[in-house]
């Protein structure tokens, strides 16, 4: 496990692409440990063949569609309206949105580079720093981690073999206790530094603007319900809800919003391969990586180890989630999904931990690897389109990693909250 270990860091530290990280440390212990390497396409091949994983594409692709629509838009009008006299508006505007397309992109990636583009600029204008204005955008879209359909969920459903609808149920509270959080700390941080405060003649929404507002934006917002009861009601598998999320996208943009042209299709057809041909690589990939760990014990060793710490299961899930935050920092967020769900998954369960409950605060964590140096992909993104510096990005952040953090240590110790919906509709 030792050998296992140090080619994976090694691999990482010379910067090789993620993918190969992995497979390529499997492959180095298999040439090692003298055992035949004829079965490694076997692995690679196995690890993809799952009808649940389907639904990644379908939903990857469903995402791309809805972002080059009118939905976006809408999204936002109705997310300014709402916000028109916070403390701290367009910041509370990204809140806002992240969770609206929460429900629409499933990425978090994604609503950061979008929010990036066309809340950004806006941000800086009204006096934000640059910081400032990457670390609410990227800390917000940390909110699509839970808001159903999260990628990350089917994947760790898939992975850990839990059911994708109760994820999706139970993602729902600690989302919208998220947006609840990042908001606060909107408001207190904004106001402390003097940031785009409202006017002082500043109306309130009235109902008339939000029933307009609503109307334009019903579309989106219905989505997420279509999916949850779609699948709690077994109209459809959750592979089956990502076709029909494409399905979705397409008559809404093409006959409701009339904004998806051939040429727009194409790009979200584009983009789609590109994503997916990333993502699919690191799961083949990742094959060969977890074969090496069930051959040497991987999961008996940690399972003893943890085990030795503590006793308390809401204890060892709080240093699971510190260890996490440590991880996501270095190893991409999809990889930590593959690579550790196996191992930290039957040691909770021992303990009596619901795979629901685990899921939905191992999945906020690790997707803040994306927001997190050195090799965040959304803290990348947004930092190169705001043209900011990542320290001082980094600097301006922490007061919303902290209240991430500290959000996701309160779920641990209240499961109740993180259950009640779930076990109310799967009773």
């Amino acid at each position: 496990m030792i050998a296992l270990c140090i080619v994976f860091l090694l691999f990482l530290l010379i910067n090789t692409p993620i993918a190969f990280v992995i497979g390529g440390a499997g492959i180095a212990w298999f040439v090692a440990s003298g055992r035949s390497l004829d079965v490694l396409a076997q692995y690679v091949i196995t690890q993809t063949q799952s009808i649940a994983f389907l639904a990644v594409p379908f939903f990857i692709f469903a995402g791309n569609l809805m972002n080059r629509t009118g939905i976006t838009r809408n999204l936002i009008n109705f997310s300014r309206l709402l916000t028109r006299r916070m403390v701290g508006g367009i910041a509370q505007v990204s809140v806002l949105l992240s969770t609206l397309m929460g429900g629409v992109s499933g990425s978090a990636v994604a609503d950061a580079s979008m929010e990036a583009r066309i809340l950004g600029p806006e941000m800086i204008k009204r006096g934000y720093t640059k910081g400032y204005a990457g670390g609410v955008i990227c800390l917000t879209s940390l909110i699509t981690a839970t808001i159903p359909p999260s990628l990350g969920l089917i994947l760790y459903g898939f992975i850990g073999g839990v059911s994708i609808g109760k994820l999706f149920v139970a993602g729902i509270i600690p989302g919208l206790l998220m947006m609840a959080v990042l908001m606060f700390t909107v408001h207190v941080t904004s106001k402390k530094r003097g940031f785009d405060l409202p006017a002082p003649n500043a109306k309130r929404p009235t109902w008339k603007e939000i029933r307009h507002e609503l109307r334009k934006s019903v579309w989106a917002l219905i989505f997420p319900l279509i999916l949850i009861i779609g699948i709690r009601f077994g109209l459809f598998t959750p592979t089956e809800a990502g076709a029909f999320a494409v399905v979705y996208a397409i008559i809404v943009g093409a006959f409701v919003y009339k904004e998806l042209t051939w040429k727009a299709f194409f790009a979200a057809l584009k983009d789609s391969f590109i994503d997916n041909g990333g993502i699919i690589l690191i799961i083949a990939m990742s094959g060969i990586f977890g074969k090496a760990l069930t051959v040497v014990d991987a999961p008996g060793q940690l399972a003893g180890f943890l085990f030795g710490l503590t006793s308390n299961a809401s204890v060892l899930m709080v240093l699971i989630i510190l260890l996490l935050v440590v991880t996501g920092m270095f190893i991409d967020s999809n990889v930590n999904i593959m690579l550790l769900t196996p191992l930290f998954l039957p040691v909770l369960q021992q303990m009596g931990v619901d795979p629901v409950h685990f899921g939905i605060c191992m999945m906020t964590i690790v997707t803040m690897g994306c927001m997190t140096p050195p090799v965040g992909t959304a803290l990348y993104t947004v930092c190169d389109i705001l043209d900011c510096p990542v320290e001082v990005y980094f600097k301006e952040t922490m007061p919303f990693y902290a209240a991430v953090i500290l959000l996701v240590i309160a779920l641990i110790f209240l499961p109740g909250v993180v259950m009640w919906l779930p076990n109310l509709l799967y009773a």
